[in-house]
Order: structure tokens, then C-alpha cells, then sequence
């Protein structure tokens, strides 16, 4: 009786064991029948996903993900969230994947899934325009330096080749923008992409120091279970990139195209 038992067991273990890996993954079928895809974004982050004043969300992320749902026949909706949370609330679904200028690192990528890059940025140091003192890296030694929480920033400025007097970090860049300005910080660690739209839109207030801390690739991340929704959206991406509309985007947004790998 009880070896019949334990065979019971056992084959109801195997069994249940067997349909979990073999479970349809139903996530694209999920949003496509909802016609919406849901994505969570800092929506404090120029140029890739920022708020116009009237409110509106726009920014090179914003663009091509939205020029995707319309080829795909879905509707983008925007979840802004707090960055240093954000793959947290991936997992407790406020949204479906996090499109939003996110560098893709092995510590993320033990918890999510990546697309492909679909921009190779990186780490760099911005200081005031008129700021004579600090020209290189090494002239960082005791200065004041702002990055932005949860960002990929606070890892890069830990690989300067010299210490901080302090780093203090920000809810968002903005803030810490202001706060260089202001002449309350020395220097900015801060994304590519990022300090040279705030150059453009504030010309002759801030610099970059020249050089990368760090080379960076931007992804498109999803729960781990979602394999399905990530291969429509990477299918989808790739003929963005072969047809020449994310490059269209990227000259709009950069003033050349930086989406293309042959480039990188």
C-alpha cells in the first residue's frame, strides 16, 4: 500500500511538474487581445521619455515605442514609476516590460529579459559651462558629484579614476541639473544621451568632460516568464531598424543615428 501510494505521489508530482514547463506562455496573446501594452517609464529622463509643459509625454522612447504599437496594431499606455523601484513593479505587473532608456547590465539581466540594444550609450561627466578647474577625469579628486538614483550612474561613478569628496544622489536628473547650475554640486555622472539633450536645451550652461566612464547598451526589458511579448517586440524593433525608422527617430532626437549596431 504505501509503495502504491509513493507511485501515486511520485506520478502526480512528474505529471504536475511536467504541464508547469510545458505551460503556454500567453503573454503577447494577452496584450494583443487587450490592445494595449503597457510600459513603465521615469518620466523625468530627456531626451528618451520627458513631459512637454502642457503635460504631454514625449522623448525618443516615447516615439518608438508608440510608432511600434501602431504597427502592431496596439495602443501604448504610460505608467510613469519610480526608477530605484522600477523592476519591482515590472514584477508586481503595474506593467508589462520597461522601455525607457534602461542600460542593460549582468545584475538586470539576472532578473529580467533584455532585447536586443537598440542604442549603445554610456556614462559621462558633466560640470558647469563656465567651469575652469575640472577638465579631466582626475580633476574630479574631492569635488561634490550628483547621479540619479537606481540609475546606472551611482555603479559609474565608483570607476573614476579618483574619489569624490561626496556623491548624492537624485530622484531625477532634473533636480540635479538644477543643482549643478546652482553651483551645489561640481559635477554631474550622468547618461550620454542625457547630458547633451540638457546642453542643447540649455546652451552655454553646461559641458562634458571629454570621454565615456562606461559604454552602455539600452534595452527593452520584460519579466522573465514573458518570452513570447519580448519576441514580437524584438521582430518588431529589428524591422524598425532595417527600414530605417528608428534611424529617422535617433536623427531627430540625437542628430544622428546611434541605433544602428554598425555603428556601435
Amino acid at each position: 500500500m504505501k509503495r502504491l501510494l509513493a507511485s501515486f505521489l511520485f506520478s502526480v508530482l512528474f505529471l504536475s511538474l511536467i504541464s508547469t514547463s510545458y505551460a503556454k506562455d500567453n503573454s503577447w496573446e494577452r496584450v494583443k487581445s487587450k490592445g494595449i501594452l503597457v510600459i513603465g517609464l521615469d518620466d523625468a529622463f530627456p531626451p528618451m521619455g520627458f513631459r512637454k509643459a502642457d503635460g504631454t509625454l514625449t522623448g525618443f522612447d516615447i516615439e518608438a515605442a508608440e510608432t511600434l504599437g501602431k504597427r502592431l496594431g496596439i495602443k501604448i499606455k504610460w505608467q510613469p514609476t519610480a526608477w530605484d523601484g522600477v523592476i519591482h513593479s515590472l514584477y508586481a505587473k503595474k506593467f508589462d516590460c520597461i522601455w525607457n532608456g534602461m542600460t542593460i547590465t549582468p545584475e538586470r539581466a539576472k532578473k529580467v529579459n533584455f532585447t536586443k540594444p537598440y542604442i549603445m550609450d554610456g556614462q559621462v561627466v558633466v560640470v558647469r559651462f563656465n567651469e575652469n578647474k575640472i577638465k579631466t577625469f582626475k580633476d574630479l579628486k574631492s569635488a561634490i558629484i550628483g547621479v540619479q538614483k537606481g540609475s546606472s550612474a551611482v555603479e559609474a561613478v565608483k570607476k573614476l579614476p579618483v574619489s569624490p569628496q561626496e556623491i548624492r544622489e537624485y530622484d531625477s536628473n532634473p533636480k540635479a541639473f538644477l543643482d549643478l547650475e546652482a553651483g551645489r554640486l561640481d559635477a554631474m555622472v550622468v547618461d550620454n544621451v542625457a547630458g547633451r539633450y540638457y546642453i542643447s536645451v540649455r546652451p552655454g550652461k553646461y559641458k562634458i568632460l571629454p570621454g565615456f566612464i562606461t559604454k552602455e547598451p539600452f534595452g527593452v526589458a520584460f519579466r522573465k516568464e514573458d518570452k513570447e511579448l519580448l519576441k514580437v517586440i524584438q521582430s518588431e524593433i529589428d524591422k524598425m531598424v532595417a527600414d530605417g525608422t528608428m534611424a529617422k527617430i535617433s536623427v531627430k532626437w540625437f542628430g544622428e543615428d546611434i541605433t544602428n549596431p554598425k555603428k556601435w
